[in-house]
């Protein structure tokens, strides 16, 4: 079976030291959330501490034996596996004339943003959300126009009636992220229509972050906002990357794909008055990854991730006062801490200076964050049950 190839290739269990590496995720957690590299845990960065698959490390190989580092041509081999990797693992037609490479996909929201609203304009998030758009709209002088989701059932769920009141009618921008980040949500087809009525009414270009569309728990499927919607064509830009799926984040390399010719000219030319090129590496480790090894790897990892996704969820249920969000997509745990009855400022502190674990704290996330910290599952498992032991001692 390929998954018996891929869990023999890699092993999920080793951990692996990250410290002193120019590590943002070991090596800044202590300038940036107090927490000690020697004795904490890193469980803030939406990277993985897993090695990215073997056909990932050939890749660089054959580049470092060729021993010339030059300028990047003729990517249709490039665009051709970004191309088969949509049809193959998420039923989608991508003509490889649609794809720009951006250098990651927090770029390419920004040229989105850049491209595609006014500064002044207003952009939708619905919030909780990726707190990268917050600072991007921030530093680019639009207003943040947050819809807050509801939490019913245990998951997130739109409220379109309560939405449509929230807009003013200076909006030219809606951000999505799908899966959700940092809920978890896979949406469904119903809801995927309703957010594209939504932008039709409203008039908004819709740019959906998809970036965790591969993460997918078992018994789940993502759909893609062009099959959901294949009306919204004329108003949709699509974000994928390989980094997040295979731990590459560091190559900085994202697809903005844009099947309508209209906005795919405004967005050609204000990539061209930008300079944006594309670097060798994230190229040559994108072609290798999207291919049949890839994807054996990937369903290695996600049988991974769900079996650390149920002891989490199991050991958070023990520890009073805290609630996981059930986990659809992504390796990235939204557990709420509103039932503690304690105060924020006690809550960040049993977790970071107590425990010695550093997180996401959910109030960057934006409306409907603020009870919540966010937790990587994307690590070793005796690294994860370390971690649990520490907060069932400090909120025992």
């Amino acid at each position: 079976m390929p998954l018996d190839r891929a869990v023999i290739a890699m092993n999920f269990d080793e951990v692996i030291d990250r410290k002193g590496t120019h590590c943002l995720k070991w090596d800044m957690m202590e300038s940036i959330c107090g927490v000690s590299a020697d004795t904490g845990i890193a469980m803030w960065v939406a990277d993985m501490d897993f090695r990215p698959p073997e056909v990932a490390g050939k890749a660089l190989t054959r580049m470092l034996h060729q021993g010339i580092i030059g300028y990047f041509g003729d990517d249709r081999a490039y665009l051709d596996a970004i191309a088969w990797w949509m049809q193959n693992r998420h039923g989608w037609d991508v003509d490889p004339s649609w794809i720009f490479s951006t250098h990651g996909l927090v770029n390419g929201a920004a040229l989105c943003v850049d491209a595609f609203s006014r500064p002044g304009d207003g952009v939708v998030l619905f919030t909780p959300v990726y707190h990268a758009f917050s600072r991007i709209l921030r530093h680019a002088g639009r207003r943040i126009v947050e819809c807050p989701l509801d939490i019913q059932q245990g998951l997130y769920r739109l409220d379109m009636t309560k939405f449509d009141r929230l807009i003013k009618g200076d909006e030219t921008l809606a951000i999505l992220c799908s899966p959700h980040n940092p809920g978890g949500r896979v949406w469904s087809h119903g809801e995927l229509r309703e957010i594209a009525s939504f932008c039709e009414r409203h008039d908004l270009i819709l740019v959906s972050d998809e970036i965790h569309h591969d993460l997918i728990m078992p018994g789940h499927q993502h759909i893609p906002m062009p099959i959901a919607a294949p009306e919204s064509r004329h108003r949709l830009v699509m974000m994928t990357a390989a980094t997040k799926t295979f731990n590459l984040a560091g190559i900085h390399t994202g697809n903005v794909i844009i099947p309508d010719p209209v906005l795919r000219q405004t967005f050609a030319q204000r990539m061209q008055a930008l300079a944006i090129s594309p670097n060798s590496f994230g190229m040559f480790l994108a072609e290798a990854v999207y291919s049949q090894e890839g994807a054996d790897w990937v369903d290695a990892l996600m049988h991974y991730i769900d079996e650390n996704r149920r002891l989490f969820d199991y050991r958070i249920a023990q520890i009073p006062g805290l609630q996981s969000m059930r986990l659809e997509a992504t390796y990235l745990a939204w557990v709420s801490f509103a039932e503690t009855g304690l105060e924020r400022d006690d809550i960040c502190r049993r977790i970071e200076q107590n425990a010695q674990i550093a997180v996401n704290r959910g109030v960057t996330f934006g409306a409907g964050g603020e009870d919540f910290h966010r937790f990587n599952l994307a690590t070793p498992r005796s690294v994860l049950t370390a971690a649990l032991d520490r907060l069932e001692r400090v909120f025992d």
